[in-house]
Formats: C-alpha cells, sequence, structure tokens
C-alpha cells in the first residue's frame, strides 16, 4: 500500500481508504470483516458518516484493540431519528450523536471530524457563522477531534469552505463523469441522464479551480463517489455511455490535485480487495486516457489530465507533474512558494524542453504541450 500526505494535516493515509457502506453487511458483521480486510492490505483510512447506532457499536467492537492502526473519519450533524438516517443543524441533537459516537466507538478522539453534507451557500454560511462550527472548534480544543472537515458535492460551496482556512480536510465527490457537472445544490443533478445528454466540453472550471486550491493551501480531498454508486462500471447505467474499470476510476481520483485517499465503498471483502488489488496493477491497467477520449458526447479536448501519455519526453521532464504546477500558479495568478518548491524540486524543468513534439503526438487529448513548456519555463525561470 502507498501512502500519501492528507494535506498540511500531518496524517499518512493509505491511497485506498474505506467507505463504511458495508458494515451493516452480514448482519453487522461487515464491519469486523472488512475492518480485518483493510488492515491485511494495509488500508488505514476509512469513513464512518452513518449514525446507525447497530453499525457505530459493530465497528466500536471491531476496533477494539487496534483503534491506533486506524485513521478515522466521523461526521458531525449526521444522526439517527426514527429509525433512519438524517442530517440536523439543531444543536441539541448534534452534540448528543456525537456522544454517542464516542460511546459506541469505545473511542475518546475521531481524527478527522467531518462537519456533514454541505452543500449549498446558505447552509455554509450558518455553518461557518453559527454554533455548529464553533462546536467543532470546540472539540478540537478539546482533543475530541484532530482536524476539521466537511463533506460537499458543491464545488461553489467546498471552495467557500476550503478558503475559509478552518476547513482542513475535504470529503468530496470526483469521477470523470461528475467533474463535467457545474456547481449545484441539488446533488440528484449529478445523476440526471438529461444533464449528460448534450455535448459535455471539459471539466468544469470550478471543479478544477476547487482541486488547484486543496492542492495549494494543503487541504486533503477524500474521494467518495468515485464509482458513481457503482454507475461508472456499468455501460448501460454509466452517463458516458461507456463503462470503466475500477482501477481506472481509482487512478483518475487520485490523479487529481489535492487528493490523499479514495474512500472505496465496498460492501464485501471481495470489493474491498479488488480496489486495493489497484496498488498492484500495471500502469495499462491504470489507464484512463483511451476510455475517456472515446466517451460519446463528452469531450476533454485540449484539457491535461494528468494521464501521463505524453511521456517517454527524450530529456526526461515530468510534463504532467509540470503541468500540474502550470495550473496551480495560473490558478492563483501567481507562484504560491510551496509550488515553485516542488517544481524546483522536479529532475528536469520546462526550460530544457527541446520542442521535438513526441508529447503531442501522443496526448489522446490534443494538448498543447509545447506551449505549456514554453509557458512554465517563463513563469518558474529557464
Amino acid at each position: 500500500m502507498r501512502y500519501r500526505d492528507l494535506g498540511n494535516t500531518g496524517l499518512k493515509v493509505s491511497e485506498i481508504g474505506l467507505g463504511c457502506e458495508g458494515f451493516s453487511e452480514d448482519s453487522y458483521r461487515g464491519a469486523k470483516d472488512l475492518l480485518d480486510a483493510a488492515e491485511k492490505h494495509g488500508v488505514n483510512y476509512f469513513d464512518l458518516y452513518t449514525p446507525n447506532p447497530k453499525v457505530r457499536s459493530s465497528v466500536g467492537k471491531a476496533l477494539a484493540g487496534r483503534r491506533d492502526k486506524f485513521i478515522l473519519q466521523s461526521h458531525i450533524c449526521s444522526v439517527w431519528k426514527n429509525g433512519q438516517y438524517m442530517r440536523t443543524r439543531k444543536m441539541e441533537e448534534v452534540k448528543k450523536s456525537m456522544e454517542d459516537m464516542l460511546t459506541q466507538l469505545k473511542t475518546d478522539y475521531i481524527d478527522v471530524g467531518m462537519i456533514h453534507y454541505v452543500d449549498s451557500l446558505k447552509d455554509w454560511e450558518q455553518v461557518a457563522h453559527g454554533p455548529v462550527l464553533k462546536y467543532a472548534q470546540q472539540l478540537k480544543e478539546e482533543r475530541i477531534i484532530g482536524h476539521i472537515g466537511l463533506s460537499s458535492h458543491n464545488p461553489q460551496v467546498a471552495l467557500e469552505a476550503v478558503k475559509s482556512g478552518v476547513v482542513k480536510v475535504l470529503m468530496f465527490s470526483v469521477n470523470p463523469c461528475y467533474d463535467l457537472q457545474p456547481a449545484s445544490e441539488d446533488v440528484e443533478a449529478l445523476w440526471d441522464e438529461k444533464n449528460y445528454q448534450n455535448h459535455l466540453v471539459n471539466m468544469d472550471s470550478q471543479r478544477q479551480e476547487l482541486y488547484e486550491t486543496c492542492q495549494r493551501l494543503g487541504v486533503g480531498i477524500t474521494v467518495m463517489k468515485a464509482f458513481g454508486g457503482g454507475d461508472l462500471l456499468d455501460a448501460s447505467l454509466s452517463p458516458a455511455g461507456k463503462a470503466l474499470t475500477v482501477h481506472q476510476c481509482i487512478h483518475y481520483a487520485l490523479s487529481r490535485p489535492g487528493v490523499a485517499t479514495v474512500l472505496a465503498g465496498s460492501h464485501s471483502v471481495e470489493q474491498l480487495t479488488a480496489c486495493t488489488a489497484y496498488e498492484n496493477a500495471s500502469e495499462e491497467e491504470k489507464d484512463y486516457a483511451p476510455a475517456l477520449a472515446t466517451f460519446p458526447n463528452i469531450s476533454w479536448k485540449g484539457h491535461c489530465m494528468y494521464c501521463s501519455h505524453c511521456a517517454p519526453c527524450p530529456v526526461a521532464i515530468d510534463v504532467a507533474s509540470v503541468t500540474k504546477f502550470l495550473n496551480l500558479a495560473k490558478a492563483q495568478g501567481q507562484i504560491p512558494e510551496t509550488v515553485r518548491d516542488h517544481y524546483n524540486l522536479l529532475a528536469h524543468h520546462a526550460g530544457e524542453c527541446t520542442s521535438c513534439g513526441a508529447c503531442e503526438t501522443r496526448c489522446p487529448f490534443g494538448v498543447s504541450i509545447m506551449k505549456n513548456m514554453e509557458q512554465a519555463a517563463d513563469l518558474f525561470g529557464k
């Protein structure tokens, strides 16, 4: 298993994480089975959004004696009422659910306290300037949570939250179909078929800005819905009209700036094992570029997808990384110190480009790579 920095939190997380969808399987024995498999495969990060008391208690039992082996991301404002999961901003309910969580999990701390499901600007304003954020900050001061996070499907909201400086971890829906869709307060728009019927071109600019801003500010992204709830794995259900593989979906998400881990929503040990097999998959198996380049009604023409099809460069420039740092600097309108430092650490730089054009002949998306190298050389210095 490979591990990544979770932004600037100081936490090292497995790039394959675990969602909690399967914890209720097999009469709630799924929690132990999946956490056993996670430990076996080196998965050290998992999400627990559900407030279901039976799930929480089963996870608590499964964590007994090995709490320190896992980094737990659990949710504030997710409550259990009338036998079902609900989101709330009522502080009495929020606090009661948090206390129940700690009791059921048999732990005195949560590594990442995720403010749950903020998909509208109005809701974010109420969270940010109301008692919810104050409560999260109090929990952090008391070391009950290590870091404040936020979950969202809306890039406009997520950007505001990330730029606020209080959110250190963002749980966000990332996949090549959702990345085409503009910001919306209606999460169902992401999988509404009619929104994919017209010719779609390139990633939504706010989503691109979000990923780049997270990278620049050191906010770690934990990915949900990498498989679109499974739809992207089935050609008959995929909004793109073509299926992707598990490895292609994971690789796409992990290639976005700022992403630290993909939370695999596994319903069984077999599904989790298939996701962790990504770690040993060949470059051909992970390669999403040919599939994206042939999606019907969707075009990424001229947009770098960081797929590295441009390699190998005759002078060994890491073209994808140079382009990523160039885009990060462009998005900021200046060169952040961290971006410059990472660029300078590259073994070879854009100024070494000989303009041979070999990279452009291999790019599936028709990116003007030589022009990008010229811009990067001018920006970062030759």
